[in-house]
């Protein structure tokens, strides 16, 4: 179930995707968040810095810096993690992902589910649109970022 207090750290999640976006780049956005705090916000970088891994929860998660703990943090992506970021989100104990969107790239939510974390998947209208509109207007550029 998502919160009006969700909804917000989306809406955050989604500026970061528009900023990606406006830089060029892929249109994935991500913000993690401890007791209503964002610690870390990121989006897909993976053109602007020419580095393959700079997914949107990576960037996140690199901006948040050396944590004690993510066991208490939530995470906040506009679109379902891919197996990198699922791996990294498990590897750091986050226990929660809100997910804007499955539409287009289903991810590895079974994955994150699988290892305990609990997964919800808003299926946020303008973020559904706002990727359908990126891949057909960039496809090589998005299977590039998914390794097709």
């Amino acid at each position: 179930m998502v919160t009006e207090l969700d909804r917000k750290f989306l809406d955050a999640a989604y500026e970061e995707a528009q900023l990606g976006l406006s830089e060029g780049g892929i249109p994935i956005g991500s913000v993690l968040v401890r007791n209503g705090e964002i610690i870390g916000r990121g989006h897909n970088r993976r053109v602007q810095k020419g580095d393959p891994i700079l997914h949107g929860e990576m960037d996140a998660i690199q901006n948040a810096g050396r944590q004690r703990t993510y066991k208490d943090v939530t995470c906040y992506t506009t679109l379902s993690p891919c197996m990198m970021c699922t791996g990294t989100i498990i590897q750091f104990g986050i226990t929660r992902v809100v997910v804007a969107e499955s539409k287009n790239f289903k991810g590895f939510q079974d994955v994150l589910s699988l290892a305990g974390v609990d997964v919800v998947d808003y299926h946020d209208e303008r973020c559904e649109h706002m990727m359908a509109d990126f891949i057909e207007k960039h496809p090589q550029l998005w299977n590039e970022d998914i390794g097709e």
